[in-house]
């Protein structure tokens, strides 16, 4: 008789396997059909009507991205760290602030640049700006909260990028960033991706087979990945308009003070998940009463010290470069949010 038991898969390794963003998903509902079945049809119709509405923005941007993996065009990264050391960070500021790659995508890039030579304040303006905007959270960003609120946000990821590195070639001689390197970095990524940065592009990808597999691949993966996000977050907004007391974030983040800035950057950082999740978590924030400042501190104090984005610097540097990256991300975001809550 066969042994059944060798081909069941173990329950701990099938809990490993299972994403636990779906979960969540669909607990949501299911805990609302069993506690407050009243707010089910509502809830499904805050996320329907977002989902929507943010369609074309999400077809438009993952082809974008699908585009420009396809044809190789990451190889146009390495050109912003040629050259002269300020044109360099100001390069890197605007390429990571725009272009469509995620924080571990660019860690085997980086940790071959930082490891024959590459100035640290290029990478350090690269490093910061690059997981705030992308062609995809511009595209989102615009549909959920306006296209005042994506251009601000952008402009910021950039100047923030260009702060830590000028800040980073000032202070290049101090103790903080002499030495910078693990002596064994780790050059693996959350996207599992291996060194994409050889060759120069290839516009017409259609006519490779390959390309074409690797835009279709693209496309699919980055599909699913904003579908899930963006379900959940367009569930917890629901959540929140209902459950969360107006009043409450209105006393806590709502104003234009220095204090609340300061604290929605504080509070950005831990509390946050994923770019593409707070885009929905921050409109319900704003009709619950938070101030445009308070967001946009949130915004970008949190877009820097997300998990992929902090994996992605701790994994090749000093603990002392990673607490200084940290630092000059809650430093430009209440910057921005001050900025941001003067001019909207």
């Amino acid at each position: 008789m066969t042994d059944m038991t060798q081909k069941l898969p173990r329950p701990a390794g099938l809990w490993k396997r299972i994403d636990k963003t779906w979960l969540v998903i669909v607990a949501i509902p299911m805990s609302l059909a069993l506690f407050d079945p009243a707010q089910l049809s509502p809830a499904f119709k805050i996320v329907t009507t977002n989902m929507s509405q943010t369609g074309v923005f999400i077809f438009i941007a993952i082809s974008l991205v699908a585009f420009v993996k396809a044809a190789g065009a990451e190889t146009l990264l390495a050109k912003a760290f040629e050259g002269d050391q300020r044109r360099m960070i100001v390069m890197a500021a605007l390429l990571g602030g725009l272009s469509p790659f995620c924080s571990c995508e660019v860690i085997p890039f980086i940790a071959a640049l930082l490891a024959v030579g590459a100035p640290l304040a290029a990478v350090m303006a690269f490093w910061l700006a690059s997981p705030l905007m992308d062609p995809a959270m511009f595209m989102i960003t615009w549909a959920e909260l306006g296209l005042d609120f994506a251009i601000a946000k952008t402009v910021a990821a950039v100047a923030l990028g260009v702060f830590g590195g000028f800040v980073t070639m000032a202070f290049a001689h101090s103790p903080v960033f002499t030495d910078p390197l693990r002596e064994k970095p780790q050059v693996g990524g959350c996207c599992g991706v291996k060194q994409p940065f050889q060759g120069k592009p290839v516009w017409a990808f259609w006519q490779q087979a390959e390309r074409r597999e690797i835009f279709r691949s693209n496309w699919v993966e980055n599909f699913l990945f904003l579908f899930k996000w963006l379900m959940l977050a367009y569930f917890i907004e629901a959540l929140m308009l209902h459950y969360v007391p107006a009043d409450m974030i209105a006393a806590v983040l709502g104003g234009d003070g220095l204090g609340t800035i300061v604290i929605a950057a504080l509070v950005g950082m831990p509390a946050y998940l994923n770019g593409y999740a707070a885009v929905g978590l921050l409109d319900g924030l704003l009709e619950q009463g938070m101030s445009d400042g308070a967001a946009m501190s949130f915004v970008i104090a949190g877009g820097v010290s997300c998990i992929p984005a902090a994996i992605a610097v701790w994994a090749l540097v000093k603990p002392r470069v990673f607490v200084a990256y940290i630092s000059l991300a809650l430093v430009g975001a209440i910057l921005a949010g001050v900025t941001w809550g003067m001019i909207a």
